[in-house]
């Protein structure tokens, strides 16, 4: 586990900017945290480097919200599963079929189970009482490469 200080809403972008450089089609990025937390900054951010022009919007009511070439890089699913009460719904959306020629970032990922996406990057958000942000990142086996230390 690896943890970041993350003092303000720009450097919550900024890290999501940097995972740019790590990530290839068919990884899946969790994002785990609160409401207000700081998820949708790091996907914007990183969906800002990918080539994303304008600000990405939450896809909270769509639940994927997918980009496409030349808006970015190489395909990405922005997934928020917030309003999923039943992990069996997670099926219908075909996420595990479409990863594999592009990249899942999931917002609110326990919806789907515990044991969903166990190759995942987990990024867990939190709230600090001063109103700044901690990041602890879970590198999983398949990163470990890639992850900088």
């Amino acid at each position: 586990m690896h943890m970041i200080l993350l003092p303000d809403p720009q450097a919550t972008e900024a890290f999501g900017a940097m995972l740019a450089d790590l990530i290839r089609p068919g990884d899946v990025i969790t994002l785990v945290g609160t409401l207000g937390a700081g998820k949708t900054s790091v996907a914007r951010g990183l969906l800002a480097a990918l080539g994303l022009a304008g600000e990405a919007p939450s896809p909270s009511f769509a639940i994927v919200q997918p980009y496409e070439p030349p808006e970015v890089r190489f395909p990405v699913l922005h997934v928020d599963l917030y309003r999923i009460d039943d992990p069996t719904e997670i099926e219908e959306l075909a996420l595990d079929d479409a990863r594999y020629d592009s990249l899942l970032l999931v917002e609110w990922p326990e919806r789907a189970g515990p044991d969903h996406w166990p190759d995942a990057l987990r990024l867990t958000l939190t709230i600090e009482p001063d109103g700044t942000r901690s990041l602890t990142v879970g590198v999983p086996e398949a990163w470990r490469s890639r992850w900088p230390t």
